[in-house]
């Protein structure tokens, strides 16, 4: 699929540009397609350039030393990533993936400095872009060394209600995860086990605060859900 600047401003970094920035830097896109839970980029590869989803999800992830996987954030149609290695040069900081079938566009980044030069306006969007996510970076790291499994847990499932909720159809004054991830999946993005991550779930649903259906997961009370962070 061949990228044209009217589908690049449905990206929110290149909403505001003029029309024919926008068709100048279309022409810098490559579009790779991929299937669910393909590699996109390995951490320590070297970077080759700014990535955005065009659409699927694809998650950023790094390995411990002992072999476990850290989510460290979800990707979505719209969102960029590895954008980093355009101002420093060096390789991916963290591992790329799909989690659903998904097409991903990417401007090398020789290409996009280039192109920079004579639109220096976006790079100022950029970095605010770079400095949103070491904000958001910034907080989990303090929730996962702070707070307690039960409020890693919830604060993983509002954090994935806020970027990937909708309101529940059947159920009101609820919210849909539309994230179908399974037991370890989100065991790995709260920072604990699978068996404590399943486990807390469970409580959580007999609670009534939560509903599980699968991997499908509806936030039902969201108030009593913050009073465990």
């Amino acid at each position: 699929m061949e990228l044209t600047g009217k589908h690049l401003r449905r990206l929110p970094l290149f909403a505001g540009l003029p029309e024919e920035a926008l068709n100048e830097l279309a022409k810098l896109v490559r579009v790779r397609n991929y299937k669910k839970d393909m590699l996109i980029f390995l951490e320590g590869e070297p970077g080759e350039g700014l990535h955005f989803v065009q659409q699927g999800k694809v998650k950023i992830y790094k390995m411990a030393s002992d072999g476990k996987e850290q989510i460290l954030h979800f990707r979505q149609p719209g969102d960029i990533f590895a954008e980093v290695t355009l101002f420093d040069g060096g390789p991916y900081p963290a591992s790329a993936e799909t989690i659903e079938e998904s097409q991903i566009g990417i401007i090398r980044n020789a290409d996009l400095y280039q192109w920079l030069e004579h639109h220096p306006s976006l790079t100022v969007q950029l970095l605010k872009d770079m400095a949103k996510k070491l904000r958001e970076a910034q907080q989990r790291l303090v929730e996962l060394v702070q707070k307690d499994t039960y409020g890693r847990v919830a604060s993983t499932l509002l954090r994935l209600a806020e970027s990937f909720g909708s309101e529940c159809a059947v159920c009101k004054e609820s919210t849909v995860i539309n994230l179908y991830l399974d037991r370890q999946e989100l065991a790995n993005y709260a920072g604990t086990s699978r068996e404590t991550a399943t486990r807390i779930l469970q409580d959580l649903a007999r609670s009534g605060i939560i509903k599980l259906e699968g991997k499908k997961i509806t936030i039902l009370k969201q108030k009593e859900l913050e009073r465990w962070l």
